[in-house]
């Protein structure tokens, strides 16, 4: 892994990864009913604060896709096989929590699946993705912006917590009490 790998356009980049996720993602919102995608990007209940801090993450997560995009996949080497690893759990992760998500009633709190060892599953996955597609590319830049934007996003995942609580009541504050926010 570099710092800042050699970087050009090719066949074989990060973008691929990427493209596979941003397709499949996109599939799962064109069959979710409204109601479902309304609520998973709400930002109801968010102070500004949250709002500010999760919006500082945008350019890093940004930065982070423009250097996957452009730095070549290590295929066969180590970093690959790491990241691939990552990638692939992120992806199970990711759209099993937006399954559970999407076959709640969007005014019932999803506590069931996956969602029962973490309150966050979806951000849990889609980190994976991402540090396992720059770790695919060898970029260590974008790992550490990465790192950044997942600080930052930490506010974003408060904001919702809070919207759940309000949301919720008493059942939410008893399962933020009994399951992880993360891992």
């Amino acid at each position: 892994m570099d710092l800042i790998p050699d970087m050009h356009i090719g066949w074989m980049n990060g973008w691929l990864m990427l493209a596979i996720f941003y397709t499949l993602f996109g599939l799962f919102l064109l069959i979710c009913p409204k109601g479902v995608v309304k609520k998973l990007y709400s930002v109801a209940g968010w102070s500004k604060r949250e709002y500010i801090l999760s919006a500082l993450g945008k350019p890093f997560s940004l930065a982070c896709i423009g250097l996957m995009i452009y730095s070549p996949i290590k295929v066969g080497t180590i970093v690959f096989w790491i990241g691939f690893v990552l990638y692939i759990i992120g992806m199970l992760v990711m759209f099993i929590a937006l399954f559970e998500y999407r076959s709640a009633p969007v005014n019932e709190l999803v506590q069931t699946g996956i969602y029962k060892y973490s309150r966050n599953p979806q951000w849990a996955g889609l980190a994976l993705i991402f540090y396992g597609t720059a770790i695919m590319v060898g970029n260590g830049l974008a790992v550490l912006l990465l790192s950044g934007t997942q600080v930052l996003y930490h506010f974003r995942i408060e904001g919702e917590e809070r919207a759940c609580l309000a949301a919720y009541g008493d059942p939410y504050r008893k399962y933020k009490d009994s399951v992880r926010r993360y891992i």
